[in-house]
């Protein structure tokens, strides 16, 4: 959503109070089209906090832009047997695609809402991945569940299996982001931000904001209900231990778990707490991803926050504007990054 300034007195207050609950409510906050500039090609802003920085973004590393006029970019995965990346503009109920050959181009829609009733509020599909069958699994915000594209990924088409719509007969409200378990088990997370009243919406059933497991067989499970803005998820590598972001302003905090046999939530702690930073800096803890080494790339105040694995912060790269999520790609060498109405790219050591 934008919202555009008028310059009248009492419009300036409608849109600070509107602008205030807006922020509020969704995973990241507005920003003016004075803010909506990035600059491309130029050295990327980096802020090295440990030596270990320099050994995963190279100090010349510049800020490339692929793409941009979108609405609200969200959940790029790089598809490395098509050398291509998709990515959700969400409020356009449409996932893109980009090549170094055609550029951007659309790749799916509808992407997250298939139904014929016209409803407002953000509908498109957020988080996306893909499973070990190498298909496209979506978070759909408008249908409200987490389904799987039935169709290649190189000839893609609106035709969706459903694998998980609600718990205990409560409709989800609005599944985010989505990883999987090496064992075939996967992990979602489900604030309200597609709901288009968020937490107030009437149509919003369960009474919390759920982190749930999916296994095999389709049975789901609330794994926690204590995090009020669960957002970006992530596994490290061994797949023994999960990172949870919450994207609220007033708890921007990075979460980490450990996983049982079952692959339920245990010895819960704190990753990193970013809430002072978030007070001056644009934007709140959102989607991540971790490399195969354990480090971790996480779109938080100000840009992309790099942490090792013992959650020691290496370093950012400051992006100058909201920034929702990453992706790894070239064998971990590039990092993409979806910020506002703009897809990015960072090449990396």
């Amino acid at each position: 959503m934008k919202i555009k300034f008028i310059r009248t007195t009492a419009a300036c207050v409608i849109t600070a109070l509107i602008t205030i609950i807006f922020i509020a409510c969704r995973d990241s906050p507005v920003t003016t089209p004075a803010q909506e500039t990035v600059q491309a090609g130029k050295p990327a802003s980096l802020e090295k906090l440990d030596s270990a920085f320099d050994q995963l973004v190279h100090a010349d590393a510049v800020i490339d832009t692929l793409a941009q006029g979108f609405e609200w970019s969200e959940g790029p995965v790089w598809i490395e047997e098509l050398k291509t990346l998709i990515f959700s503009d969400v409020p356009a109920n449409t996932i893109y695609k980009w090549t170094e050959a055609g550029g951007k181009e659309v790749y799916l829609t509808p992407s997250g809402y298939t139904g014929k009733v016209k409803r407002g509020g953000e509908t498109g599909s957020n988080g996306l991945t893909l499973n070990a069958k190498r298909q496209l699994v979506l978070c759909q915000h408008g249908d409200r569940r987490i389904a799987v594209m039935n169709a290649p990924l190189d000839h893609p088409k609106a035709d969706f299996i459903n694998l998980a719509s609600q718990f205990k007969g409560k409709r989800f409200d609005s599944p985010n982001d989505v990883v999987f378990a090496p064992g075939g088990d996967f992990f979602f997370t489900d604030p309200p931000y597609g709901l288009e009243k968020f937490i107030s919406d009437s149509s919003k059933d369960a009474p919390y904001q759920g982190v749930f497991k999916v296994n095999s067989s389709g049975e789901v499970t609330l794994l926690t209900d204590s995090i009020t803005r669960p957002n970006g998820i992530a596994l490290f590598p061994d797949g023994r231990s999960i990172i949870i972001a919450n994207s609220d302003p007033d708890k921007a905090i990075w979460y980490l778990y450990d996983l049982d046999k079952n692959n339920l939530l245990i010895n819960g702690r704190i990753f990193y707490d970013a809430t002072v930073e978030g007070r001056t800096d644009k934007g709140s803890p959102d989607g991540l991803k971790i490399d195969r080494e354990g480090n971790v790339f996480a779109s938080g105040p100000g840009g992309i926050w790099v942490f090792d694995k013992k959650a020691r912060v290496l370093g950012k790269i400051r992006i100058g504007l909201s920034v929702s999520n990453c992706a790894l790609g070239d064998d971990d060498k590039t990092l993409y990054v979806t910020a506002d109405n703009y897809i990015l790219r960072v090449k990396m050591r």
